[in-house]
């Protein structure tokens, strides 16, 4: 299959979502990263998505709907809270885990009584969901495990054989995936966040009125959840700022060529800087096409300087940077 990426225009939406309704692959852009698109409700289309991925058949996949009033159709049993919260942050980038509701493949819940559920707050998924007229699964437009892709041609570069087209929606705004909230166990445990996003616990709290707590034992298995995750193929170290001098000073003895991304400049032969962005929006942004960069550039590792601030979006991004170390092998 030879891909192509189209501007979204009508005819390129009313194609995609032809395309989607035959059973085949579409790469979407929404504000957080680019999804790998089918039909939520056809079996044969999501185990697609696995397929052309390479990931574990028991990993649930997001189900993206055009609006909140498609809840019914996707889910049971829907607690107030859930309304409250798709009220206040949808579209955006905030997931909800209910009950699974009658008709939903157990291929898109990874087999759990759960489903994940969002409306992406970007033009253009948004307008293929509507003309779709139903939900799509779309997890990250990646190979299972590896850098998502926040740019059409990051879709085309690694999977270009699996889709029939890619709907080109620009860089992506936000740059880390959604917030996972768990709402199916209201009644005994609360309100659990499975996964950090740009909505944090704090926003979460104020709409539900309670604490929201941490991912326990018992929770439902979501995306991106496994301890070795959104990594490239090249080692990344992280480092605090008070250390990362010494640490690569340490590695270019060891005669490793290394790729350097901090907010301070260090002239080191052997190590080539790049400039971390000031703020943790644009560190979020950027995170991922410098991932993608950096194994580009054929370096043995990769040193990033653990960022410093608060909120939400410092947890997302040092979530994914734990992971992204953890699953390239690095520390």
């Amino acid at each position: 299959m030879n891909a192509r990426i189209l501007s979204p225009g009508e005819e390129a939406l009313a194609e995609a979502a032809a395309k989607l309704r035959a059973g085949e692959l579409v790469g979407l852009p929404t504000e957080t990263v680019y999804g790998l698109a089918a039909d939520a409700r056809n079996p044969t289309a999501v185990r697609r998505i696995f397929a052309a991925k390479g990931r574990p058949s028991d990993h649930p996949l997001i189900v993206h709907l055009p609006c909140a009033e498609h809840l019914p159709q996707w889910a049971r049993d829907i607690p107030e809270e859930a309304w409250a919260l798709a009220r206040r942050f949808w579209p955006g980038p905030l997931t909800l885990v209910l009950r699974r509701g009658e008709g939903v493949p157990l291929e898109v819940t990874g087999g759990q009584e759960t489903v994940a559920l969002r409306v992406p707050a970007h033009p253009v998924a948004l307008a293929l969901l509507r003309t779709f007229g139903s939900g799509l699964a779309a997890p990250s437009a990646n190979r299972f495990g590896r850098v998502s892709p926040t740019t059409a041609a990051d879709v085309l570069e690694e999977l270009g054989d699996e889709v029939a087209l890619v709907l080109d929606g620009g860089p992506c705004t936000v740059g880390v995936e959604s917030t996972i909230l768990d709402l199916s166990r209201l009644d005994t445990v609360g309100p659990v966040i499975l996964r950090p996003g740009a909505i944090g616990e704090e926003s979460l709290a104020e709409v539900l009125g309670r604490p929201v707590a941490a991912a326990d034992g018992g929770a439902p298995r979501v995306s991106g959840s496994l301890p070795g995750h959104y990594a490239p193929t090249t080692p990344v170290r992280l480092a605090a700022p008070g250390e990362i001098e010494l640490l690569v000073s340490r590695l270019l003895a060891q005669g490793k060529r290394l790729a350097l991304w901090s907010r301070h400049a260090l002239d080191l032969p052997g190590a080539k800087w790049y400039e971390m962005p000031a703020t943790l929006e644009d560190l979020a942004r950027l995170l991922y096409a410098r991932l993608r960069a950096f194994d580009r550039l054929g370096v043995d590792e990769i040193v990033i300087e653990r960022p410093q601030g608060e909120g939400p979006l410092a947890r997302a991004i040092a979530d994914r940077l734990e992971r992204a170390a953890r699953g390239s092998g690095g520390r």
